[in-house]
């Protein structure tokens, strides 16, 4: 295995600067990365921070609940026990809790956060631990409820397990049956090749779906099976114990909801006065809060009377009955994207935050919201992107001159390599010679036109019909005769379209589509290892990984 840095740029473009100019984007952030002592800027802050934090202790113990539940190894443990002492900061990143951990993206947060915790742990020698932090609380079930892989006839393939209910509640709440566990684990071992390695990976995920309820459950289980060994503490932002922890915050976020919206909106508009699209979808008079109803996860908004309403108005409470309810349930209270970074400030000592290209530009809009209860916003580090090159792709992007740097800057770049390759082998000129004759037909056919048109004007309109169909059989006979002359190349067709499927399948970047099982399936687990423990050029950068 090696891995080489690969420059791709990021979308959206606040994230390209974010990486690549940050003095474009320095208003919108609190710590510039590139700064040489700006990780110890971040501890002098935390050290000295005077603005709301939760109860350690509280914490440790929700923690220490949730990762005995999952069975989360003896290091995660012990690092979530290390939160008792106050020097104990936290490297955090998180995703929506996805069928069998979704796309690749999920596996390098992860990553991430792991390598950039040992690595300022060794730099300011204090304890720094990584911590996950899944997305249980979110109530976008067709986001995380399936998973793709590639076939044998390079057909992309979706495995999905529908909802229960279809109510729109927490994922972290939507319990699967039995029934629906054992058929999405059996499409799953379906969709994997015959390998040395499947039977254990079989065997594990049945384990796992065996003992879990809800996406969360089997999602906390697999990221504390592949990094709980390395001290990965995962926490679900739909944890009842958290929520009890998280009181005090709901009851600030309701007090200064009108602020706070003008944080967002103040936030909005520095983003779009550099120029560039805000990336967070903000609505007028939302409280950013999230209200269980009737089993429903229901959005707030202020009313004009100083209380809070759903927006249909069916649902409403005065400021001080939802305070009385933050106090006595707050079991019923989720954080929207806004509350969300806040939230976690308050539950954590985040030294630095790990995020992928949206959500950095997201971010941009939240500085004002932090300082609006006394908090900074953490420094932001990019989450490492990589691309797998397996042996054969490699050997097949060598043999037709395929360079994965343009490729994955063009999606369209493949298949212009493709057409090229197949024109230099076209020693009859296809193309042309049906081209020419088209040309020819046209010529020929228009004189008979205006002699036609001079006995009888009708009938220019029936020569022009007779003249369609006749360009139009030159045309069939023309895809038929290309069709034919390439099945001569089936093989070599084949090679670029599974070039084209590793590297930009479906258009995207291949961390966007596949599943890690796919190359776990194929390779063992060594790679991931290695990829944890490698010594990288920058997480800024995209990485090649050569699997050999």
């Amino acid at each position: 295995m090696r891995v080489e840095p690969c420059y791709v740029k990021q979308h959206p473009p606040m994230a390209e600067d974010y990486v690549g100019h940050f003095s474009r984007v320095q208003e919108l952030f609190d710590y510039d990365p590139r700064s040489h002592d700006v990780w110890e800027q971040r501890v002098r802050f935390l050290d000295r921070q005077s603005g709301p934090r939760a109860d350690r202790h509280q914490l440790v113990q929700a923690l220490s609940l949730f990762n005995q539940r999952i069975e989360n190894a003896p290091e995660a443990l012990a690092a979530i026990r290390s939160l008792e002492d106050e020097r104990t900061l936290v490297v955090v990143g998180g995703q929506q809790a996805c069928l069998f951990t979704g796309p690749l993206l999920v596996i390098y947060k992860a990553i991430t956060i792991v390598r950039t915790a040992r690595q300022l742990s060794h730099e300011l020698r204090r304890p720094v631990i990584p911590v996950f932090w899944i997305a249980g609380e979110d109530h976008d079930f067709d986001e995380v409820n399936h998973v793709y892989y590639l076939t044998q006839n390079l057909d992309i393939r979706k495995i999905q397990v529908d909802h229960p209910t279809g109510k729109k509640t927490s994922v972290s709440r939507i319990a699967l049956n039995r029934p629906q566990w054992e058929e999405v684990v059996d499409q799953f071992q379906q969709s994997l090749m015959e390998t040395e390695f499947k039977g254990e990976i079989v065997e594990k995920l049945a384990q796992f779906a065996g003992r879990s309820t809800t996406l969360v459950d089997c999602f906390a289980r697999i990221m504390a099976w592949l990094f709980g060994p390395q001290g990965l503490v995962l926490v679900d932002s739909g944890d009842p114990n958290l929520r009890c922890i998280e009181r005090p915050m709901f009851e600030q976020f309701i007090a200064w909801s009108r602020e706070m919206n003008e944080a967002l909106w103040n936030g909005k508009r520095k983003v779009e006065s550099l120029g560039y699209a805000a990336q967070l979808d903000l609505k007028e008079g939302c409280a950013n809060l999230f209200v269980d109803h009737d089993g429903e996860r229901t959005l707030l908004y202020r009313d004009e009377y100083g209380g809070f309403t759903d927006k249909k108005g069916h649902v409403r409470f005065t400021k001080q009955e939802l305070v009385d309810l933050a106090k006595n349930d707050p079991v019923r209270f989720s954080n929207n994207a806004a509350t969300r970074p806040i939230m976690q400030e308050f539950l954590f000592p985040v030294l630095g935050t790990i995020l992928g290209p949206g959500e950095i530009a997201y971010w941009g809009l939240l500085r004002e919201a932090f300082q609006l209860f006394e908090m900074k916003m953490p420094v932001i580090v990019p989450r490492l992107q990589v691309t797998i090159l397996e042996p054969s792709v490699q050997k097949q992007m060598q043999t037709y001159g395929i360079l994965v740097e343009r490729a994955l800057a063009d999606v369209q770049y493949i298949e212009q390599k493709k057409k090229a390759w197949l024109e230099e082998r076209d020693a009859l000129h296809l193309k042309d010679r049906f081209d020419q004759v088209t040309r020819q037909v046209v010529e020929l056919y228009t004189p008979l036109l205006d002699l036609v048109s001079d006995i009888d004007p009708g009938m220019r309109d029936l020569g022009k019909t007779n003249l369609d169909k006749i360009l139009k059989n030159i045309t069939f006979l023309e895809t038929r005769a290309i069709a034919s002359y390439e099945a001569q190349f089936e093989t070599a067709l084949r090679r670029f379209e599974r070039i084209r499927q590793n590297v930009t399948p479906m258009g995207k970047l291949q961390e966007r589509v596949y599943n890690v099982f796919t190359y776990l399936n194929k390779h063992g687990q060594h790679w991931l290892t290695e990829l944890t423990e490698a010594p990288l050029a920058d997480n800024r950068t995209h990485h090649i990984l050569y699997l050999s």
